[in-house]
């Protein structure tokens, strides 16, 4: 499939997906966001066991594009493409097999602010910062970051970043936890691309664990741990574990297929 908003590449096995309408600061129309997802749904079809998002030029998104809805005259309601274009697209992220890694070029404002923190691992530059910039124009935050980010940060801190939307830069996202790493602008890419490739060649119990805590964010203390029961039993019967403890008792580094 060719895109117009998006690039999809390989590097081994890493998926580089990048974000690429950088005349409107990578905002996110509804096009764009089908082509997200079209591109995920492509790369978790291929040999890639670990997807590095970006964006191109100098913002990672600025959110919705508000100047493509206007030029499109009458559009559905907000909520309404909420729930056709980014509620499958978040889904597809928090259900997917890979790792998942975002590297954070420059501002995430509101929705792709929403779908930066989505990451298993998220890497900013110093001169990234992030907005939820909902309140600025009298909407509530969406694409799921009402779910996520006071599980993230906190609730009485969700609450300040979302009600005073105010820009927050990357030095005290890092502080609060929001994200994992900062560095300069210059190796950005080449730290995020190391995360990546060193995830990509992980055990096949790299995606079970991913799973394991999405799911215990609905979970109680049973059913988290029945959950553990049965995703170690999937774990335990991999070719991945048997490579593992036969690595640690040969002492060497264990050669993992994802498998």
């Amino acid at each position: 499939m060719s895109y117009e908003n998006v690039i999809l590449d390989y590097h081994g096995k890493v998926a580089v997906l990048k974000l690429n309408a950088p005349q409107y600061l990578n905002a996110l129309s509804a096009t764009m966001v089908q082509e997200i997802n079209a591109a995920v749904m492509a790369a978790e079809k291929s040999d890639a066991r670990c997807l590095l998002m970006t964006g191109e030029g100098r913002a990672f998104s600025a959110g919705a594009n508000l100047q493509v809805r206007e030029e499109a005259g009458a559009l559905p309601p907000t909520g309404s493409v909420l729930e056709t274009h980014y509620h499958p697209l978040m889904t597809r992220l928090r259900q997917m097999d890979m790792t998942f890694v975002t590297a954070i070029n420059g501002p995430a404002v509101g929705v792709g602010m929403s779908l930066a923190i989505m990451s298993d691992y998220a890497v900013a530059s110093d001169n990234a910062y992030f907005l939820q910039a909902f309140a600025n124009i009298g909407l509530v935050p969406d694409g799921g970051v009402t779910y996520v980010l006071p599980r993230i940060v906190g609730w009485r801190r969700a609450m300040e970043l979302s009600m005073l939307a105010e820009r927050f830069p990357a030095a005290q996202a890092l502080e609060w936890g929001l994200i994992n790493k900062v560095v300069s602008q210059d190796v950005l890419m080449d730290e995020a691309m190391t995360i990546a490739e060193r995830l990509s060649n992980g055990p096949k119990s790299l995606s079970l664990i991913r799973k394991a805590y999405w799911e215990s964010l609905n979970n109680g203390y049973d059913e988290q741990f029945k959950l553990e029961v049965a995703l170690q039993n999937v774990a335990h019967q991999s070719n991945d574990n048997k490579e593992g403890v036969a690595a640690f008792l040969e002492k060497r580094q264990a050669k993992f297929t994802g498998t």
